[in-house]
């Protein structure tokens, strides 16, 4: 499951380490810079000059031409090594956005934001927050940046697994149930990513953090900023971390949203999540059945089996959706995940389920496009592949992805074989280049401490590893009570004033504070 990028209120309407030592294969070295053989040769990227320009080129569809339209947003390309242990060698190109600050007397510098996944496009991210930040100190006296991290959306080369028609069909599919079946697909699909990515395995196996740290190091640089300012949600706050413990003395402020707890393991990752999606699907069932036309009725103890049956008959019949597509068992259990995100989407979702006793699967198929990012043209922005390319190099491969999938399904009965991302433990242990890092506890805090905000029902990243973070980075604490993953400028005027009271002058939040959602 990703850990998402940046979800429902800021995309477009709609808005997953060892078990044990005898579960996993020999670990790999931590996260730390990508080594330089040649620091030298590394002065021509870091002294760049970026040439800024109309955004139209830099759209990958639809959503991206609307959104790059927005006055004052400019866009450029960041050249970057492919592997930073040959700097002399082949190189590739980010894209990168920005809103320039608007006092410019007042300026302090560039805000960069990560809106996680791994995969998820900063561009686009930071173009649709940017009508939030105009009337705010960010869009005042920030830069306010987002770029595409390498193998993502704009840039170039993008990871390129599965075309769109074989995205539908694996979405259409009746899911497997045997080992085999799993382990197949997974190396059909991994072996796909090196032969259809440019530059193939060299490609794949410089796609981790610790390269995507290094690219945000050479973009501080480019963007003319001693030190960065850092504004990560979800799978970005592993990114800022990470540079945190890279690079400590270039930091000005961390903000980081959602996040990671940075010793834990990809297995307990996972089994954290489907965790998380179940309580926040019981919380769902608990609001739904106060209202009439509870689709999954009055008795949230039922709710389970109630859903259960409403779904599992789309495994031989798929519903209608009126659009000439149908739904799926699985598209319909990717739906419900995806409105578990926030409790803000719950009734849509109601009122897809409710539609979905009529036969029709229109709502919860509009939903399942919204988490794996498709157009209405059917095509798929390079979330789903990059996500992969990330995640296999960050983790070192599970030696029994049964286990843990068992685990995941126990911890989340209400997914069941349907659950999206389920495949990951399998297509890593295919990924034909080994892991680059794994989750350790750093040993490295920058002097300038991060502030962690989390928020309590998170279904994602659970609270508990913003606590974690917080404690480790010696950095400030920001409660958000709710069920949602990601709170900063979402609308909620208590996180926002404590966020930008931070990115401003570092004033951290006092100890304790708890915000409502």
């Amino acid at each position: 499951m990703r850990f998402s990028r940046l979800r429902t209120l800021i995309t477009a309407g709609l808005l997953a380490t060892a078990l044990t030592a005898c579960t996993t294969q020999a670990t790999a070295p931590p996260p730390s810079p990508s080594p330089v053989a040649d620091t030298h040769a590394l002065d021509r990227f870091y002294e760049q000059k970026l040439a800024w320009g109309d955004c139209a080129a830099y759209a990958t569809g639809q959503q991206s031409q609307d959104v790059f339209r927005a006055p004052g947003l400019e866009c450029a390309r960041l050249t970057v090594p492919l592997d930073y242990a040959n700097p002399r060698g082949e190189t590739i190109t980010l894209g990168v956005l920005r809103h320039q600050a608007l006092d410019p007397a007042n300026r302090i510098g560039s805000l960069v934001m990560n809106p996680g996944g791994p995969g998820g496009s900063g561009m686009e991210a930071a173009a649709r927050l940017v009508p939030t930040v105009v009337n705010n100190a960010i869009g005042l006296r920030f830069d306010f940046v987002g770029f595409d991290p390498r193998g993502v959306g704009a840039s170039r080369p993008r990871v390129q697994c599965l075309t769109d028609a074989e995205r539908d069909a694996v979405r259409d599919s009746t899911p497997g149930t045997s080992d085999a079946a799993w382990s197949g697909q997974a190396a059909d699909y991994a072996g796909k990513c090196a032969q259809r990515t440019e530059h193939g395995a060299a490609m794949l196996a410089n796609m981790g953090t610790r390269d995507v740290v290094r690219d945000l190091d050479v973009l501080r640089a480019a963007l003319g900023d001693a030190k960065l300012s850092y504004l990560g949600y979800s799978y970005g706050t592993q990114v800022g971390y990470s540079y945190a413990e890279a690079f400590p003395d270039r930091v000005r402020a961390l903000l980081l949203d959602g996040a990671i707890d940075p010793a834990e393991n990809d297995p307990d990752s996972l089994v954290a999540q489907g965790s998380g999606f179940s309580r926040a699907f019981g919380q769902f069932a608990t609001e739904c059945a106060r209202h009439d036309g509870c689709a999954l009725g009055r008795d949230p103890a039922k709710a389970t089996t109630e859903f259960e049956n409403l779904v599992q008959p789309l495994i031989t019949a798929p519903a209608r959706t009126g659009d000439g597509r149908h739904l799926s068992y699985r598209d319909a259990i990717t739906g419900v995940v995806e409105a578990m995100y926030s409790s803000q989407s719950w009734s849509f979702l109601n009122t897809g389920l409710g539609l979905l006793r009529a036969g029709d699967g229109s709502i919860l198929l509009r939903l399942a496009d919204g988490y794996y990012e498709r157009a209405a043209d059917g095509r798929y922005s390079s979330l789903q592949d990059a996500y992969y390319a990330v995640r296999c190099v960050d983790n070192a491969p599970v030696a029994d992805p049964a286990a843990v999938r068992q685990r995941m399904i126990d911890a989340a009965p209400f997914l069941g074989w349907g659950r999206p991302d389920q495949g990951e433990l399998d297509v890593c242990a295919h990924w034909p280049v080994p892991s680059t890092s794994q989750p350790h506890q750093p040993v490295v805090v920058p002097p300038a401490p991060p502030l962690v905000i989390s928020t309590t029902g998170d279904p994602v990243t659970p609270y508990q590893a913003g606590v974690n973070l917080a404690n480790v980075f010696h950095g400030g604490l920001l409660t958000v009570a709710g069920t949602q993953h990601t709170a900063f400028l979402h609308g909620d005027m208590c996180v926002d004033v404590a966020g930008l009271d931070y990115l401003v002058d570092g004033t951290q939040p006092a100890p304790g504070t708890r915000c409502p959602a």
